[in-house]
């Protein structure tokens, strides 16, 4: 019997015949927004902090060299994805104890309150040494957030989502993410070209951090005004009360059988990372910085490529569900290494050339972006999907994804090649490979441990029957 039965208003439709969860398209869609959003909210703040990294550093790190300023900015932004795996291990077995919905609630305020706190701090002229630390603990805060917010994102939608339709939705999460970075940047974007470098650097930098609390506590009302997922509330094996371990204890089962599948996430993570962050984090400032465009060039190239994103992410999941998981990924993988060089090539020719280059990566990185947040959910059974996918995604994102772009100016400025960062791409476009050829198909298929996901009543007899 399902667990679906009751709750008049949840939005899942009971089935009384099968054990086969039918969620309404409407609870899904919703479900899906909630989700996207709170990863719109995270990566807002990625597009300020990275359009805004050379102010950043000249307010914060004025008697560093301009290279330096830059380093100490990046190691900043770095610092914060640390913590994340720390994140990650609070919220994610946290989220297997007492439902998604909660924790997913809770990671959304606390990255929005780190943002804002952002926007409010004094710079270095003012309190010295105390600003570059202040900074660092508002990072700090939102590494933590944020160590829970994309395992758990990505459990929410896999786990509402039909099974033949979960790379389609899934792909919504990364479209929230490419909305929430150009939401970022253009505003950022948009206050370079309005303003004065003088009235930028003096208050105008704060603005977009502030933005991120509205955008949060929108975010938290409409999490909070869903159920939690039907994979959860309908498995016979969770960590639920009355069967519930101390944290020692579920950790140790969090991971116990399961050591193949962290380490297929966390190579999965390190090059859909790997390329991310070398666009959407490091590319304004390499464009500026080490080839002389103007900033306002940068930012625009940067902006334009995450726009042709938006056009083709959820493509890439749709075709997913068709032709599986697999292939999608591979191709990624491939062109990861086969386009890495060409790519730095075109960004040295000119705006034309940058702009195509940017495209290319872009093109590239839409591969992974599209079909990731529906792979990862497949490696894990719903009893610890939250927490094992957390730990194992934010371990991956902190040691290969947030420190891309230090890695990335620190090459370029050691060895001075402008061709540096592509180095990066290609070792990580050959890790990923080997992993996607590990990586199990789950296109179609119910997730691990929860019974299979229908569209509507008539799929869910079909299923049941064992009929196509």
């Amino acid at each position: 019997m399902s667990r679906t039965d009751g709750a008049a208003g949840s939005g899942r439709v009971p089935h009384p015949r099968t054990p086969v969860n039918v969620t309404s398209p409407r609870t899904v869609r919703k479900a899906v927004f909630a989700s996207a959003l709170g990863n719109a909210t995270e990566w807002y703040d990625f597009g300020v902090y990275s359009y805004l990294a050379a102010t950043i550093g000249a307010l914060f790190y004025p008697e560093a060299s301009a290279g330096g300023q830059l380093i100490a900015t990046f190691t900043t932004f770095a610092a914060a994805f640390l913590i994340r795996p720390i994140g990650g291990l609070f919220f994610g077995p946290l989220g297997d104890r007492i439902g998604r919905k909660r924790v997913l609630a809770t990671t959304m305020l606390m990255m929005s309150l780190g943002t804002a706190a952002i926007g409010v701090l004094p710079v270095y002229e003012s309190v010295g040494i105390a600003a570059p630390v202040l900074l660092l603990l508002s990072r700090m805060v939102q590494g933590f957030s944020t160590g829970g917010e994309y395992g758990g994102a990505t459990t929410f939608i896999g786990e509402y989502a039909p099974d033949r339709r979960r790379g389609f939705l899934g792909s919504w999460l990364e479209f929230g993410t490419v909305c929430g970075y150009v939401s970022g940047a253009s505003v950022v974007t948009v206050l370079t070209f309005a303003l004065t470098d003088d009235q930028l650097a003096d208050w105008g930098w704060r603005i977009p951090f502030l933005l991120a609390l509205p955008l949060g506590l929108v975010g938290l009302y409409i999490r909070m005004r869903l159920e939690d997922t039907p994979a959860f509330t309908t498995s016979e094996d969770t960590f639920a009360e009355g069967r519930r371990p101390g944290p020692l204890h579920q950790l140790k089962e969090t991971f116990s059988g399961h050591l193949p599948a962290v380490a297929l996430c966390v190579g999965l993570v390190l090059v859909f990372n790997v390329n991310n962050y070398t666009l959407t984090a490091y590319m304004p400032t390499y464009l500026t910085e080490e080839l002389g465009f103007r900033s306002t060039h940068g930012l625009v190239i940067t902006l334009a490529a995450m726009l042709a994103m938006l056009l083709l992410v959820t493509q890439m999941g749709r075709l997913s569900d068709r032709v599986g998981r697999r292939p999608v990924l591979m191709s990624g993988c491939v062109l990861t290494i086969v386009a890495a060089f060409p790519a730095f090539w075109l960004l040295q020719q000119g705006v034309a050339g940058a702009v195509a280059g940017a495209l290319l990566l872009a093109l590239v990185l839409v591969h992974f972006s599209g079909v990731v947040p529906s792979s990862l959910p497949a490696l894990f059974p719903t009893k610890v999907r939250y927490g094992a996918l957390a730990i194992s995604f934010n371990i991956s994102v902190s040691l290969f994804g947030g420190t891309t772009p230090l890695m990335a100016e620190a090459l370029v400025q050691s060895t001075g090649s402008l061709y540096a960062p592509a180095f990066l791409l290609v070792v990580a476009g050959l890790i990923g490979a080997v992993a996607v050829w590990r990586l199990p198909e789950s296109a179609g298929r119910p997730l691990p441990g929860a019974r299979p996901s229908a569209v509507d009543r008539s799929e869910a007899d079909r299923i049941a029957a064992g009929t196509p």
